[in-house]
């Protein structure tokens, strides 16, 4: 349209000329005015029609890209859930969360912004250059001629962007996980008196992830403007060898302005070349992360959809286990029967196995060698998720989310009822330690339950495995920070409400209120003693040195 209305004028004006003070002047220039007022109004159309297209075309591809973002993080955060505790034990929390995050965006500007810049290049250099060749091919080819440097220049920068680009995302996630793990323990810190050291090093680790950052800005800020000097580079020739065919009456100079437009025109796609070989890079380096997890496999594989209620008959069968991610040997050939609704205390010296035990009963993991059998049936063909239903497990290290004690509670049955939730507190001799709080039950626990005492947090942690109602429950040290007379009721609740259901507790102690029909002394991953309170004190063995001492404490503490 430019080409024309530039041509329309050019190859008038003599004509224009000739009517110099001619009636006929006045109405050729009326002619001449109108015809490029509808060139004017024809081009700002069109300029309107590729506003609206481009609208949306980004209404499409960038707002698919957020959907495809929400459905990476929906993936990567159920695949997290779906991995064995090793996975977990090897890996920073950091890392996981960078991943999730930082790398899931950088995969959307790849499918969003450098998709849609895509097209736009491809389509616009189709279409210009089309129509450039329609014009005359020699003019072309010289205004395209520095497209080669470019390319050329293209392959080499984008692999010192691909490299700098992984670098930079493992030391983000390297320092999101320095933050995570400072901020988490940040009581340790500062009885330590830390603070300093600590920023320093993140210091250091920052200073580090700045310096690749700029070596990655100073590939961009060279690369930028060389595009933009070879895009210049061949607006000088177009016009150059295009005022030379114009001179030579090949071309006239409307193509000149035609072409310079065009170059223009393609000005931003080529550009934008390396920007979106900037993002491709950085989002296979990310993707290539999110891989890494995404194609570990759980290595624990529910067999079985069937829900149904557990008896609680647990027969361990010459069980070994070996950390994977440690190789270190927790138990070795250990074989016990529990019948069904019977109690079992495991005592043992700290590393004795204790714990791993009550991490295969709910299958964090799975036995190296030998078998669980539960209910007559092999542990591993149990409905996974039913099987940490029915199994109410409080773990050594109490975990409490950041939000309402209440809520807490109810974690462990998510319709619980406030009666409910009072009730189980009481059972769990903490009704009246909430109560206490500034806002009762709605009073916000922290992060990990910071504001609550280390009794507290385990009696809200006994609270929200029982409200459940368990039919087997495990028990692993969870009364070692509270009192006795704390303790003597939340065992009384164990004697009376608990008395049908089978009960492990893993202790330090010796738990005299409580009767337990079978106790199991381990040493070193082995059993070292098994039997009753009265057969064990008869052997005068680990566990008679045990109780002799425990009641030498209480008798000291009493005194």
């Amino acid at each position: 349209m430019i080409r024309e209305a530039l041509d329309l004028v050019v190859d008038n004006l003599a004509l224009y000329r000739a009517y110099s003070g001619l009636d006929g002047q006045a109405a050729f220039f009326e002619f001449i005015a109108r015809t490029l007022l509808l060139f004017g109004g024809l081009v700002l159309v069109l300029a309107l029609l590729m506003g609206v297209f481009m609208y949306f075309m980004r209404q499409t591809i960038i707002v698919m890209s957020r959907l495809i973002e929400r459905d990476m993080r929906d993936e990567i955060f159920d695949h997290y859930e779906k991995l064995h505790l090793a996975f977990y034990r090897k890996n920073n929390t950091g890392d996981l969360m960078a991943r999730i995050t930082e790398d899931v965006a950088k995969v959307r500007m790849y499918l969003g912004p450098a998709v849609l810049y895509g097209i736009n290049l491809v389509s616009l250099f189709i279409f210009a250059i089309y129509s450039m060749l329609s014009v005359n091919v020699e003019l072309t080819l010289y205004a395209l001629a520095p497209l080669p440097f470019l390319s050329i220049s293209i392959y080499y920068v984008s692999n010192l962007i691909n490299q700098r680009s992984t670098k930079i995302q493992q030391q983000l996630a390297f320092l999101n996980s320095i933050a995570q793990e400072v901020y988490s323990g940040i009581r340790v810190v500062k009885s330590y008196v830390q603070q300093r050291q600590m920023g320093q090093y993140f210091t250091a680790q920052s200073e580090e992830y700045k310096q690749n950052a700029l070596s990655l800005a100073r590939v961009d800020a060279l690369f930028f403007p060389l595009i933009i000097c070879l895009v210049g580079a061949s607006q000088l020739v177009t016009v150059w060898v295009g005022g030379i065919k114009v001179v030579a009456g090949e071309i006239t100079a409307g193509n000149i302005a035609e072409f310079v437009i065009y170059v223009n025109m393609l000005t931003w796609p080529v550009t934008a070349i390396g920007w979106i070989a900037s993002i491709i890079q950085q989002a296979a380096a990310s993707q290539k992360r999110i891989n890494e997890f995404m194609d570990i496999e759980p290595a624990i594989h529910n067999t079985s959809q069937e829900n149904t209620s557990l008896q609680g008959h647990i027969q361990f069968k010459d069980v070994s286990f070996v950390y994977p991610d440690s190789g270190i040997e927790a138990l070795n050939n250990v074989s016990f029967d529990l019948k069904a609704g019977q109690k079992m205390a495991i005592i043992g010296k700290t590393g004795s196995g204790k714990t791993t035990i009550a991490d295969l009963l709910i299958r964090m993991y799975d036995v190296t060698s030998g078998s669980i059998i539960l209910d007559e049936k092999p542990i591993t063909a149990h409905n996974l998720s039913n099987l940490r239903q029915k199994v109410g497990y409080v773990p050594q290290d109490v975990f409490l989310f950041s939000d309402t004690v209440a809520n807490n509670i109810a974690f462990g049955k998510r319709a619980a009822s406030r009666d409910e939730i009072e009730q189980f507190a009481k059972h769990a001799a903490v009704y009246e330690d909430i109560k206490g709080l500034a806002e009762g039950f709605e009073t916000r626990v922290g992060e990990r339950g910071v504001t609550l005492s280390g009794g507290q947090k385990q009696r809200v942690s006994i609270a929200r495995a029982l409200i459940k109602k368990p039919d087997i429950i495990v028990l692993d040290d969870c009364l070692s920070a509270v009192d006795t007379k704390t303790e003597k009721q939340i065992l009384g609740y164990f004697n009376t409400a608990l008395s049908d259901k089978t009960a492990i507790i893993i202790t330090h102690r010796i738990y005299s209120l409580l009767a337990f029909d079978k106790i199991v002394v381990l040493d070193e991953g082995r059993i070292l003693e098994e039997g009753t309170h009265d057969e064990l004190l008869k052997n005068q063995g680990y566990y008679h040195a045990l109780y002799e001492k425990q009641i030498r404490e209480d008798t000291l503490t009493t005194a």
